[in-house]
């Protein structure tokens, strides 16, 4: 069925959807379609996505996102060049923002057009082996405030000013117009009907392109604060309310027209400060956590503080919500200036915590210039960013048990239990960048063996479930 008779079939059951009577079988389990094998690996406190072959799956990549370019010149600054670079240096997800105000200029009226250069950008993706996260974005709304996201059409601020703040754009958010045109975004019916078709559209356009690995359903959420309310509690209040139940509702409405990907639901960025989430539970059987991951003195222009409490405080704040929920972390946005005096042990340290408790992460972000870009603007990586290259194992086949790189001593060590339902190798990207003079392998464990190509070593394991290995990888 084509994607336009696809979301014409389903309307309906949208409505029906909003108006909150659909069956309650369907509420509850839109995807009856059983799995070969589940579709995530629990080890401990940690979850990740399984494949089709049950080996748990660790992401490494970065955002790609044209906020300049509109209309018809949408995605002008996205190429091909930008998949390729990413492979070669061995990383495999990239997170592409959209604009939901290019792709509905008006009510109703989707742009194929910008519909055909996301799936050209998939196709992309796919012919060097990356996986995509479509990430809705918005930064302060949308265009009514000068920026990307939501349309002007969708936007009801009621009359109430609006003042730019150029040097701290974030503090934009607590415009009383920009947190009223949050509100109405929420809870008037008609643009909850609109969220909702606009989601199922890109669904229904890509959602079966073999190159998506899920939805991020809304970039950093934000809310009306009610009278006495400061950031902590606002935040609180709108993720145990209003932001579950958008969660729900728009992860409804994708799985009228698709099945099987993810749908990635963020927190607000209150987490950032070490204050752990509300939300509440994600009625949805492929849901995954992406929250972001910014240091606030960094954020503000300040240098990395080693010995500062921000990474404890995060990751202590984090883990609780997606442990309970069973929930794949992939970090979806992270950075820093590349240039401050701290910046390689600041990329030492975030990364070494990603290890810890998440199964995955994307830069902020995939570009050529200044600020947080990735490359400088000959195209090479930045010395400091550089150290965002590093072996990691894309495919696990059984529990990974512990991971980490050391950077001082180029060491990756990765240790995993083999188990009856993970069929296949283990695949590990060893990047070229980060042994130029070639390196080896130590594998520990019986029965099991290795070979390497390309970028990639994989180890197949002989063994019985419950067997135990530990794989090094050094400069040689």
């Amino acid at each position: 069925m084509r994607p336009t008779s696809r979301v014409a079939s389903a309307a309906l059951a949208v409505a029906a959807l909003l108006l909150g009577v659909l069956p309650a079988q369907a509420r509850a389990h839109p995807d009856r379609a059983p799995d070969r094998v589940p579709d995530r690996v629990t080890v401990g406190d940690r979850t990740f996505i399984a494949d089709d072959r049950g080996r748990a799956l660790q992401w490494r990549g970065f955002n790609l996102a044209d906020k300049s370019s509109r209309g018809t010149n949408a995605f002008a600054d996205i190429h091909e060049s930008d998949l390729r670079d990413m492979a070669g240096r061995g990383f495999n997800l990239a997170r592409l923002a959209f604009f939901w105000d290019d792709l509905e200029p008006a009510p109703g009226h989707y742009d194929r057009g910008y519909l055909a250069k996301m799936r050209r950008i998939l196709d992309w993706a796919d012919r060097y082996h990356i996986k995509v996260i479509l990430d809705a974005h918005q930064d302060v709304y949308g265009p009514h405030f000068g920026s990307r996201g939501v349309p002007d059409w969708a936007t009801r601020d009621e009359g109430l000013p609006f003042e730019p703040i150029p040097d701290d754009w974030f503090s934009e958010y607590f415009e009383p117009s920009v947190q009223t045109a949050f509100d109405h975004l929420y809870k008037d019916a008609d643009l909850r009907a609109a969220h909702a078709r606009m989601w199922m559209t890109v669904a229904a356009a890509l959602g079966r392109h073999p190159a998506l690995l899920g939805y991020d359903l809304m970039n950093e959420p934000f809310a009306k604060f009610l009278e006495g309310e400061d950031l902590p509690a606002a935040a609180a209040r709108f993720e145990a309310t209003e932001l579950t139940e958008l969660w729900n509702r728009l992860a409804r409405a994708i799985r009228l027209v698709d099945h099987r990907s993810w749908v990635f639901v963020e927190p607000t960025v209150i987490v950032g400060v070490g204050v752990p989430t509300r939300m509440g539970h994600i009625d949805d059987p492929h849901a995954g956590y992406a929250p972001h991951f910014y240091e606030t003195a960094m954020e503000t222009g300040g240098d990395y503080d080693p010995d500062g409490p921000f990474i404890p405080a995060y990751e202590a704040a984090i883990s609780d919500y997606p442990t309970r929920h069973r929930m794949p972390v992939i970090v979806g946005e992270w950075g820093g200036n590349p240039y401050v005096p701290h910046a390689s042990q600041f990329v030492t340290d975030m990364t070494a915590s990603l290890d810890r408790f998440s199964s995955g992460w994307t830069w902020w972000q995939w570009c050529r210039g200044g600020g947080y870009c990735f490359l400088d603007r000959t195209g090479a990586a930045k010395p400091n960013a550089q150290l965002l290259v590093q072996p990691y194992a894309p495919a696990v086949a059984g529990d990974p048990l512990g991971f980490a790189y050391d950077p001082a001593t180029r060491t990756y060590t990765l240790t995993f239990r083999t188990r009856d339902n993970a069929a296949g190798p283990t695949r590990i990207i060893v990047p070229r960048d980060t042994y130029p003079g070639g390196y080896r392998v130590d594998l520990h464990g019986s029965n099991a063996s290795w070979d390497d190509h390309g970028q990639t070593v994989t180890v197949r394991t002989h063994g019985r479930a419950g067997d135990t290995y530990r794989v090094t990888i050094s400069p040689r």
